[in-house]
């Protein structure tokens, strides 16, 4: 009865998981040997975990990062010109704390985006605020927001992301307006916030794409310096994980 009582005064401060923990421990004779101390440590450790697992699909659905990619299986080595060491370091998140910037470039199918988002998605478990972007679609959304009063807003909110993901980044040139919006994020961002840039254009073409010289010089300056500096090559990996998922289906079939 006064377990009863205690599970129920449990759910109702929020602590469900916690509840239905006390119910297991008691009909779960393993924990009849533990002192008082260890076993409140398994409530709360239950109930820890399951907070903690519920912010970070909170998080990760913020994020919005694409290709459900994480660290584990990206692929290092030479040839793709990504060093294992440089992926432990960046893993590490020092970066982050940091407030440094992550430069991704490559050919169509490289691996960038992938590359991009397993940051993200390691950022999010480390418990870093996350937005994914493609440009074109965030230069949509900026101009919109010119239109209609809320540009102001949106700036806040990318500048709050810990880390921002800027996707296909100088595909589009940057007109004057463009690039003084673009700037206005970094500015805000400076110092409390790290951006990964995933590019199929060289670092020196970028200053040629954004109209206002001023500005591209700004932007760049923040984009660039003190960066992480990542060129990848090789097969496309879009290939080789099509090539690898119809071997695994015809090994299936022939089974």
């Amino acid at each position: 009865m006064l377990l009863q009582q205690t599970t129920e005064k449990l759910r109702a401060l929020g602590l469900k998981v916690m509840a239905a923990a006390a119910s297991e421990q008691v009909t779960d004779p393993s924990l009849g040997e533990l002192g008082f101390d260890e076993r409140l440590g398994l409530l709360v450790d239950r109930e820890w975990d399951a907070r903690e697992n519920r912010r970070l699909a909170t998080r990760l659905k913020a994020a919005r990062l694409k290709d459900g990619a994480c660290i584990e299986d990206v692929e290092c080595g030479a040839t793709r010109g990504l060093e294992r060491g440089l992926l432990q370091n960046l893993a590490g998140g020092h970066w982050i704390a940091a407030h440094q910037s992550v430069v991704i470039s490559g050919p169509t199918g490289a691996g960038k985006t992938f590359l991009a988002c397993a940051l993200g998605n390691r950022a999010c478990r480390m418990g870093h605020s996350v937005s994914y972007q493609r440009v074109s679609r965030l230069l949509d959304d900026l101009g919109l927001a010119r239109a209609d009063g809320s540009l102001r807003s949106l700036v806040r909110r990318l500048a709050k992301a810990e880390v921002l993901i800027l996707d296909d980044w100088g595909l589009m040139p940057l007109d004057a307006g463009q690039a003084q919006d673009v700037l206005d994020i970094l500015e805000d961002r400076a110092g409390c916030g790290s951006t990964v840039i995933v590019t199929q254009i060289p670092v020196a073409q970028w200053h040629a794409r954004i109209a206002d010289p001023t500005i591209a010089d700004a932007i760049c300056d923040r984009l660039v310096h003190g960066s992480h500096r990542i060129e990848l090559r090789g097969e496309s990996q879009r290939r080789l994980r099509a090539a690898r998922a119809a071997g695994g289906e015809a090994s299936g079939r022939s089974q």
